[in-house]
């Protein structure tokens, strides 16, 4: 007879499998329709004072709401039955930003629950796709536990930002365009907070392109996981703490991750605040902390391409006020 934990793992486990090749290229003809090919950039290691290299960038902080996060959001809304009362969602900023603007898209009520270190310009992006605005708590496990509440109180449909089988073949599909779209890339650097986009990039990669984690130090949650063997709380502070610090990864991505992912590299919020700026000063592309993240690791050293390596960085957001217009 099997345990309660057993049924658990083995959930998990089918869950995970469900993960492939063949569904995210199913899903991403369902979404395709919804969600823009996001574009490439092709520049040099030089142009940033490093020794000379190519380095190709995935503009993914171009895709609607402003991140990856739609890709996601959109599988959910058009793989899954939808009650009447609509979806919830918790969220840093970006997947709110993205689950409100699916809903609005398709006609369908939304409640986003956020903690309050939400940025500004994310918490004004969910208020002007129409969804109700919930702040609650200081971090996103705070308002998770709230959307969980609103779930058993109205029946809504939870919306997860990386725990979910919908949203792990969403943000495969950024694997799928840039495997078309840069054919022969050797290594592809991806941000990590609870890991619903490095899952689906390496679930579709499946070891075919090397895939490098990147993280803050002071929210190291994949990172945690590969020592622990499995995920557990980690620290959720810095300066990207509103994009990638959710306590801890996700359940489905673990077991993709650790066949699938290479490494994770960790670096500093000041790395971080560097990558942003060097981002803008020599490419004039805005990021958010979470969305230079993988960036950082280039151009601090913490991740050193060998010669002749083909990298891309993946930009995954730019919901940020760092750029004002006003002035």
């Amino acid at each position: 007879m099997s345990t309660p934990g057993c049924a658990i793992k083995d959930g998990i486990m089918r869950a995970t499998m469900d993960i492939t090749r063949v569904r995210i290229a199913a899903t991403e003809a369902v979404i395709r329709p919804h969600i823009r090919r996001t574009p490439l950039i092709q520049a040099d290691l030089a142009d940033f004072g490093l020794k000379p290299l190519p380095v190709t960038f995935k503009l993914e902080m171009l895709q609607h709401s402003g991140s990856f996060k739609a890709r996601g959001a959109f599988a959910n809304l058009l793989l899954r039955q939808l009650p009447e009362t609509g979806v919830v969602a918790a969220s840093g900023g970006n997947h709110g930003a993205a689950v409100a603007y699916a809903a609005q898209r398709l006609g369908v009520p939304a409640t986003i629950f956020v903690p309050d270190i939400t940025s500004p310009a994310k918490a004004e992006r969910i208020k002007g796709y129409g969804a109700k605005l919930v702040i609650t708590g200081s971090r996103y496990a705070d308002a998770l536990a709230a959307s969980e509440i609103h779930v058993a109180q109205t029946g809504a449909m939870a919306v997860h930002a990386y725990d979910q089988v919908e949203t792990l073949l969403g943000q495969g599909s950024v694997g799928m365009e840039l495997e078309q779209d840069a054919a022969g890339i050797d290594t592809v650097l991806v941000a990590v907070g609870g890991g619903g986009l490095i899952g689906g990039m390496a679930a579709w990669s499946a070891g075919r392109t090397r895939i490098v984690a990147v993280e803050p130090e002071q929210s190291p949650t994949l990172h945690a996981a590969f020592a622990a063997g499995a995920p557990i709380d980690a620290p959720a502070g810095g300066i990207a703490a509103d994009s990638l610090a959710p306590r801890r990864v996700g359940q489905l991505m673990f077991p993709i991750a650790r066949a699938h992912v290479e490494q994770v590299v960790l670096v500093a919020d000041d790395a971080i605040r560097q990558a942003q700026a060097a981002l803008w000063s020599s490419l004039r592309v805005v990021a958010e902390p979470g969305g230079a993240a993988a960036f950082a690791a280039l151009l601090s050293g913490r991740y050193r391409p060998s010669p002749g390596e083909r990298v891309a960085v993946l930009v995954c957001g730019a919901n940020t006020t760092a750029v004002n217009f006003n002035s």
